[in-house]
Parts: C-alpha cells; sequence; structure tokens
C-alpha cells in the first residue's frame, strides 16, 4: 500500500535527518543578507486558515504547526529561527492537492479535506516529508541556483535532490523517478533575510513510489 510505504520510509528519513540538520549542504551557498526574519514568520502571515487560493501556502503552514505541537523539539523548529540559514521549498496548496489524488486516487477539492489526507500518512511522516524540503546552513538564492545545474542539495531528511536548470527554469529531481518533478514558480520568498523560500508546484517525494 502505497500510504504505508510513505509511512514506513518516513520514519527511516527521520533517523537519517537526525544527523543531517545543520551539516553543511553540498551546493552551500551564503548570501551577505542578514534579516532574521523566519520563514515561519512569513508563513503565518496570512493566518492559520484554509482559503480558496491554492497558490499560497496553507497546507504546508498548517502541516509545520502540526508537527510542531506533537513534537516541539522537532528538526522542523528551525523554520521559526530566522538567524539560522536555511533554504526551504515550499509546495503550493495545489501540490498537496495533486500529491493527495495520486495517492489515493481522489481530488479533494477543499485545502481542508487535503490536509486532512496529508495528516492522515501520520505526524512522523509529514515530519520527514517536510525535512525533504528544506536546506540547511544555506541562503540560496534564485540567481544562485540558475548556476547550480547538475548540483545535489543535502536535505534536512538526509535525502539529496538534485538541481537542473535550462534557461530560467529551475527543475528539482526528487527521489521518485516515476511522477513529473516541481519546478520553482515563484523565487526569494522573504529574500533580504537568512531564511529564504521558493514556491514549488509539486511536493518533493523522499521514496519512489
Amino acid at each position: 500500500m502505497v500510504l504505508r510505504r510513505i509511512a514506513t520510509m518516513g520514519a527511516a528519513l527521520l533517523v537519517a535527518g537526525a544527523l543531517a540538520v545543520g551539516a553543511a549542504p553540498t551546493a552551500s551557498a551564503h548570501s551577505s543578507t542578514s534579516g532574521n526574519r523566519s520563514l515561519a514568520a512569513v508563513l503565518a502571515k496570512d493566518g492559520s486558515g484554509f482559503d480558496r487560493s491554492w497558490n499560497d501556502f496553507d497546507i504546508v503552514d498548517n502541516a509545520v504547526q502540526a508537527v510542531l505541537k506533537a513534537k516541539p523539539d522537532s528538526a522542523v523548529k528551525v523554520l521559526a529561527d530566522g538567524k539560522t540559514r536555511v533554504t526551504a521549498f515550499l509546495p503550493t496548496d495545489r501540490a498537496f492537492q495533486l500529491l493527495v489524488k495520486d495517492l489515493t486516487g481522489t481530488t479533494y477539492r477543499s485545502e481542508k479535506s487535503v490536509f486532512t489526507a496529508v495528516a492522515g500518512l501520520g505526524i512522523d511522516t509529514v515530519e520527514a516529508v517536510l525535512l525533504y524540503h528544506v536546506v540547511p546552513g544555506a541562503t540560496i538564492t534564485y540567481k544562485q541556483a540558475l548556476k547550480a545545474n547538475g548540483a545535489d542539495l543535502t536535505m534536512a531528511s538526509g535525502g539529496t535532490v538534485r538541481v537542473k536548470v535550462r534557461y530560467v527554469f529551475i527543475k528539482l529531481v526528487d527521489a521518485d523517478p516515476d511522477d513529473a518533478n516541481p519546478y520553482v514558480i515563484k523565487a526569494d520568498i522573504n529574500k533580504g533575510n537568512k531564511q529564504i523560500a521558493h514556491a514549488i508546484d509539486r511536493v518533493l517525494r523522499p521514496v519512489n513510489l
């Protein structure tokens, strides 16, 4: 069963992630940015509720909150520490809708329903998936990423993601070779701060589903 496999592999990734958080990524990029606004503050800016805009980050925001509520010492808390450099690739709400449809065969029409399905994978799995979207120790801007074709990023989960660049388009190649890989669709969220993010149109998959 696909969902059970995700949960099992998620636990394994967390073990690896415990060793990876705080380590320098393979493709590190430290800019001169000095702002300390955290990505958690950015995600919380429009509130924690769900809406009808599938292009924002309500689901990932609620996922971060759910993990930290259940596990206050989770490595995910780095997203609330604006003094620590990270680069996060944030799946849009639509990206999670596509993931849930792929996993369950059902297209959920509300963000809340999609989040419920994601949460149903279990906190440990949600935590592992979130950490697979975070590059610890680096502030990587869009301009820098454009020069990183072929680079392997070491994620906070312990897994790797490969950067593929074609012209001005950035694709991220995850651990699942059978499904479409995400593209960066909005860059440099929170630019000027140590923590920066880029929106992606699909969820990175830490295992081959």
